[in-house]
């Protein structure tokens, strides 16, 4: 069983930073894809960033997030630098054990979900 905790959201100014985390309970994962999605009122869920044997943004985020994660606490974080309004949603992270099944910016590709961290960026 994995459940997926986030934490870190909050509401800042634009300019301002924020980390979020993502802890997975249970086992240790050797090897897995974590990945952070948002949604926005009236939008559908996006991909944001995800992590595996290497990084990968959106191109609406390359330059101002940063994507870390650390094995032995099964666990995965974002630095969010330079935040615009435009960033405001719930933030999500999800889990994607092997075998690997879909792209990183596909919601389907990932076996486990967080509740949501709220973040809210004001201009």
């Amino acid at each position: 069983q994995v459940q997926l905790v986030e934490s870190g959201g909050g509401l800042v100014q634009a300019g301002g930073s924020l980390r979020l985390s993502c802890a997975a309970s249970g086992r240790t994962f050797r090897t897995y894809v974590m990945g952070w999605f948002r949604q926005a009122p009236g939008k559908e869920r996006e991909s944001v960033s995800a992590i595996g044997m290497s990084t990968v943004y959106a191109d609406s985020v390359k330059g101002r997030f940063t994507i870390s994660r650390d094995n032995s606490k099964n666990a995965v974080y974002l630095q969010m630098d330079n935040l615009k309004p435009e960033d405001t949603a719930v933030y999500y992270c999800a889990l994607d054990l092997p075998p690997y099944g879909g792209s990183w910016y596909k919601l389907d590709a990932y076996d486990y979900w967080g509740q949501g961290t709220q973040v809210t960026v004001s201009s």
